[in-house]
C-alpha cells in the first residue's frame, strides 16, 4: 500500500503576506461591505454607499505605501525541494511593476467613483449594485498586475471584466443593454480563445507559473514547439481585447456610448491598464523565449491600432449625438497603439534595458488626462449625449471647465502647455528607436501628427462663438463629485507638466 504521508506536513501550509495583498483585498472587502450595507440601509441614506466606495478605494491606495520601500514581497508560493520558496514559484508578487499598475487601477477607479456620484443620482441607477460592481471590477484590475501564474491572471481578468458587463447594462435607456451585449459576446469569445491558449501553453511547458513557463518553453521538445507557439498567440488574444487593440477594438465605440459616462471613462483607463499589465507579464516573463516572434506581432498590432483609432476619430462627425464620447472612444483606441509600442520594443531590446517603464509612464499620464476629459464631457452633457458641437463657446459659458478640457486635449495631443503628454510620447518614441524599430517610430510620428487635427479642432470649438443657445443646465453649478474629479485630474496634469520627472522616472529603471 502506498503511503500518503509527507515528511514535513507543515510545508503544505502556506503563509499569507497580508501587507502584500492589502490593496486588492481592501477593495474586495469594501465591495462586500457595500453589498451588505445596501441590504439594511434605508433608501434615503443610500447616498452614503458612494462615500463608502470612495473611502474604500482611498484606503486601498494608502495600502500601497508600505510596499514602496524595500524589496518585492511575494506570497502564495510553491515550496521547492529544500523547503524554501522563491518568487519564481509564487502566484502573487508585489514588485515595482505591480505597484505602478495597481496605482493606476485603484486611482482610476477612485476618480471614476467621484465622477459617478452625480450620474448614479441623475440616471437613477441602483446604488448598491453600481458601487458593488465598480469595487469588484477594481479588485480584479488591481490583482492582475501582481499575478504571476496564468490561472490567477485569467481569474483576475474575469473578475475585472464580468462586473464591467453589468455596469454597462445598468443604463436603462435601451442603449445600455445593446452595448453590454456587444461587450459581453466579444469578451467571452476572446476569453475562450485565451483559455485554449493557456491549455496549449500548459501542455507544452508543464507549468502555469510564469517563470516556470518560460523555462519549460525554452527546453520544450521540438514536436511541442508549434503547440507552444500557437498557445502563446492565443493566450495574448484575451489581453489584446482588454487593451482594445485592432482587430479586437470593434466593441469600444458602441460600448462607451451605451454605458454610463463614468463607466466609459473607467473602461478606457482601468480596463485598459488591466489588459496592458497582463499583456506585459505574459510576453516579457512567460513567453520570453519567443521574444522576437511576439515582438514583431505586437509591433504590427501597435501600428494597426494607432492608425485605425486615429482614422476612426477623423471620420467622426462633430454634430451628431454622443459624438464627444465616440471621439474619445476612437482616441482611446489610438492611444492603445502608443501604449503597445514599448511592449513591442521589449521583444527587441538588448539585455539590460527595460522599455516597459515607458509603457507604465505613458499609461499613468494617459489615465489622468483621459479621465479628466470624460469628466468635462459629463459636466457639459449631463443627461443627454453631448456632441462635440455642444462644446462650441464653452469658454464664454464656463471658463474654467473649458480651460481644463483644452489642457486635457493638448496633453493627449502632446502639445505645450500639456508638457507631460509631450514627454510621454517622446519616451515611447525613444523606446521604439532604441529597440531598432525605426519603421514603427515613423508610423507613430505620422499618427501623432494626424491626431493633432481632431484634438485641435475640438480645442478650437471651446473658444469659438456659440452658434446656438446653451443647454438649459449649462449654467447650473457642478455637483461636488464632478468638481472634485475636474479639480483632481487638472491639478495632477498641471503638476506633472511642471515636474514631469515625478512620473517619467518610472521609465528610467527596471520594473521587475
Amino acid at each position: 500500500m502506498t503511503s500518503l504521508a509527507v515528511a514535513n506536513p507543515g510545508s503544505l501550509i502556506q503563509s499569507v503576506d497580508w501587507v502584500a495583498i492589502a490593496p486588492p483585498l481592501i477593495a474586495a472587502v469594501a465591495a462586500l461591505a457595500v453589498l451588505v450595507t445596501d441590504l439594511f440601509l434605508p433608501e434615503r441614506h443610500k447616498r452614503w454607499l458612494g462615500r463608502l466606495t470612495v473611502a474604500g478605494l482611498a484606503l486601498a491606495l494608502i495600502a500601497l505605501l508600505p510596499l514602496t520601500d524595500g524589496s518585492p514581497r511575494a506570497t502564495f508560493c510553491v515550496r521547492n525541494v529544500a523547503g524554501g520558496t522563491d518568487s519564481g514559484g509564487c502566484s502573487y508578487v508585489a514588485d515595482h511593476f505591480a505597484l505602478v499598475f495597481q496605482l493606476l487601477a485603484l486611482g482610476g477607479a477612485l476618480i471614476a467613483a467621484l465622477l459617478s456620484m452625480h450620474t448614479v443620482d441623475d440616471e437613477r441607477l441602483p446604488r448598491g449594485e453600481y458601487w458593488f460592481l465598480l469595487l469588484s471590477s477594481a479588485t480584479g484590475a488591481a490583482l492582475l498586475p501582481a499575478s504571476r501564474d496564468l490561472a490567477t491572471m485569467v481569474i483576475a481578468l474575469e473578475v475585472a471584466s464580468l462586473p464591467a458587463f453589468a455596469l454597462v447594462a445598468l443604463r436603462r435607456d435601451g442603449r445600455g443593454a445593446e452595448a453590454a451585449l456587444k461587450f459581453f459576446v466579444s469578451s467571452v469569445t476572446a476569453t475562450a480563445v485565451m483559455l485554449l491558449g493557456v491549455g496549449f501553453v500548459y501542455a507544452a511547458s508543464g507549468s502555469l507559473h510564469l517563470g516556470a513557463v518560460a523555462e519549460g518553453l525554452e527546453h520544450a521538445p521540438g514536436q511541442l514547439k508549434p503547440l507552444a507557439e500557437a498557445g502563446a498567440v492565443l493566450t495574448l488574444v484575451g489581453f489584446a481585447f482588454k487593451v482594445a487593440a485592432v482587430p479586437f477594438h470593434f466593441w469600444v465605440p458602441d460600448t462607451y456610448t451605451g454605458a454610463p459616462l463614468p463607466v466609459a471613462g473607467y473602461l478606457s483607463v482601468v480596463g485598459k491598464a488591466a489588459g496592458l499589465s497582463g499583456l506585459a507579464l505574459a510576453t516579457t516573463v512567460a513567453f520570453r523565449p519567443y521574444a522576437h516572434t511576439w515582438g514583431l506581432a505586437l509591433a504590427v498590432l501597435a501600428a494597426l491600432t494607432m492608425t485605425v483609432g486615429n482614422v476612426g476619430a477623423l471620420r467622426q462627425r462633430f454634430d451628431t449625438r454622443y459624438s464627444a464620447v465616440r471621439l474619445l472612444a476612437w482616441s482611446s483606441v489610438g492611444q492603445a497603439g502608443y501604449l503597445l509600442v514599448p511592449l513591442a520594443a521589449a521583444g527587441y531590446a538588448p539585455t539590460g534595458t527595460d522599455p516597459l517603464g515607458a509603457t507604465a509612464a505613458y499609461a499613468l499620464i494617459y489615465g489622468v488626462v483621459n479621465l479628466g476629459a470624460f469628466g468635462v464631457v459629463a459636466a457639459v452633457g449631463r443627461r443627454a449625449g453631448a456632441s462635440v458641437d455642444d462644446f462650441r463657446g464653452l469658454f464664454a459659458r464656463n471658463r474654467w471647465t473649458a480651460l481644463a478640457l483644452a489642457f486635457f486635449l493638448l496633453c493627449l495631443a502632446g502639445l505645450p502647455p500639456g508638457v507631460v503628454g509631450l514627454f510621454g510620447k517622446v519616451v515611447v518614441f525613444r523606446a521604439a528607436v532604441d529597440a531598432g524599430l525605426g519603421w514603427l517610430a515613423v508610423v507613430m510620428a505620422v499618427n501623432v501628427v494626424v491626431a493633432l487635427y481632431y484634438y485641435l479642432l475640438w480645442t478650437a470649438r471651446l473658444f469659438a462663438p456659440a452658434e446656438r443657445p446653451a443647454p438649459a443646465d449649462a449654467e447650473r453649478r457642478l455637483p461636488a463629485g464632478l468638481t472634485a474629479t475636474l479639480g483632481l485630474t487638472a491639478s495632477a496634469a498641471v503638476v506633472l507638466s511642471v515636474a514631469p520627472q515625478l512620473v517619467l522616472q518610472v521609465a528610467g529603471g527596471s520594473l521587475f
